[in-house]
């Protein structure tokens, strides 16, 4: 049977959906570029087609008849997949998708402002962020290269420092750092930044109380906010300390640790997209 003797005229599909998604022809005509009287017109012309009414229509709102929502619910899958299918028709095919895993901080505050420069260099891979607080499966093909920060011990994978990091508490400048100021923790890693900043320095942090929050992202907002004190990575909180929002805590100087920023790669050959990649990001981190 031909599908032509069936199908609606589809830019009165298409306008349908538009208004039906947004339950207003206003934002309906605004999306689609259209005035609101070709885009009534349209509709009515579907309606017409289908032999009876899709929408309410009231003084100041719209809603979808019981057949008109059902028509929808009916129809959207099927435009989804005409969607999906001319999106990825549209993708070249020499094109190259990269997943990387990484924290959701260092990719916000540090990697997503250089990224455009690798992406400048090659066009044809696709770097797509997969943030995730656990280290993401690189041997097992979850993501394709990961960016993790720590002392490098993770198991069955290849770890390459890319740069070690400077740490130091630091807070709002109004915020006043007691014996008993709450410590802000992100719960994405071990505490051994307070760890090892407390050993070196012989600190007794057994007064402070500890608040444990999501995300390192999540930590450098609170302590910007005057909620505590945070242990500020300085290659993440760069712009926090040149411009005073955040100061440092106490007197004694930066820490340089043997925590970093490395870069996860499974054990064996990696493609061609991830050793790109993975070149970029060794040169980004070194003029860093």
């Amino acid at each position: 049977m031909a599908l032509h003797k069936d199908l609606p005229p589809l830019l009165a599909l298409r306008a349908f959906e538009a208004v039906a998604r947004h339950l207003s022809f206003v934002k309906a005509a605004t999306e689609l570029s259209v005035t609101q009287s070709a885009l009534s017109h349209q509709v009515q012309k579907l309606e017409q087609h289908l032999g009876k009414p899709l929408f309410i229509r009231r003084t100041r709102a719209i809603d979808l008849t019981i057949d008109g929502q059902q028509y929808y619910d009916e129809i959207r899958p099927a435009l989804d997949a005409i969607a999906a299918a001319t999106r990825a028709q549209k993708t070249s095919p020499s094109t190259t998708v990269l997943r990387v895993g990484l924290l959701a901080s260092f990719a916000t505050l540090w990697l997503a402002p250089r990224l455009a420069g690798f992406l400048n260099r090659y066009p044809h891979i696709q770097v797509e962020l997969l943030p995730s607080i656990q280290l993401a499966n690189v041997a097992g093909a979850e993501v394709d290269l990961a960016i993790r920060y720590g002392k490098g011990d993770w198991p069955d994978v290849q770890a390459t420092r890319l740069m070690p990091e400077v740490i130091s508490p630091v807070c709002s400048p109004t915020f006043k750092a007691m014996h008993d100021s709450p410590l802000l923790m992100a719960t994405s890693h071990r505490p051994f930044e307070w760890t090892d900043w407390s050993e070196h320095f012989q600190v007794d942090l057994a007064h402070h109380p500890r608040v444990l929050l999501h995300d390192y992202n999540i930590v450098v907002e609170a302590a910007v906010a005057g909620q505590g004190i945070a242990m500020g990575r300085h290659r993440l909180i760069e712009r926090r300390l040149q411009d005073g929002s955040l100061v440092e805590a106490f007197d004694w100087p930066p820490y340089r640790s043997d925590i970093g920023y490395w870069l996860i790669a499974p054990q064996g050959a990696t493609s061609d997209a991830a050793a790109c990649f993975s070149q970029w990001l060794k040169e980004a981190c070194a003029d860093a």
